[in-house]
């Protein structure tokens, strides 16, 4: 062996260690893009999905309440910020009493109130719920109906 070959030995060790070297690093950075990729699709549907989230909050909403006034008097208020159009009850939860403007359509702006008679029987209790629908509102929603004091 003549020790003018022992660099280029040397020289070829070191640039087959340089390819090594290079080749891995490819393969990290293929990894650390895929990666970035895959943060960046999950910030975007997630923003996606913040924004529908948004867009559903600030929507008109109908919010229906009955509070006891003094009793069998009661008051069905829509404290939403959406019109209750043709508002209804399911008939198989209503009391023995429940008289709400007849049979003419009952519709609630955003903030308006309507009075109603609701009384129970030895049998038949006023119910802790109304179930009601108004138009644009299937299925029915619970209405929370307070106790008497």
């Amino acid at each position: 062996m003549n020790w003018g070959d022992v660099p280029a030995w040397g020289a070829l060790a070191v640039s087959g260690i340089a390819i090594w070297i290079s080749i891995k690093a490819r393969g990290d950075g293929r990894v650390s893009a895929d990666a970035a990729l895959r943060s960046a699709v999950a910030a975007e549907e997630t923003l996606a999905a913040q924004q529908r989230a948004e867009a559903e909050a600030a929507m008109p909403r109908v919010h229906l309440v009955v509070s006891h006034i003094d009793k069998d008097l009661y008051r069905l208020q829509n404290d939403g910020t959406a019109t209750a159009s043709n508002i209804v009850f399911d008939q198989d939860d209503l009391p023995p009493v429940f008289r709400l403007r007849g049979t003419r359509e009952v519709t609630l702006n955003a903030g308006e109130a309507i009075d109603f008679l609701m009384a129970g029987s030895m049998g038949s209790a006023v119910p802790p719920q109304l179930f009601a629908r108004w138009d644009g509102q299937d299925p029915a929603v619970p209405v929370r109906v307070p106790r008497k004091p």
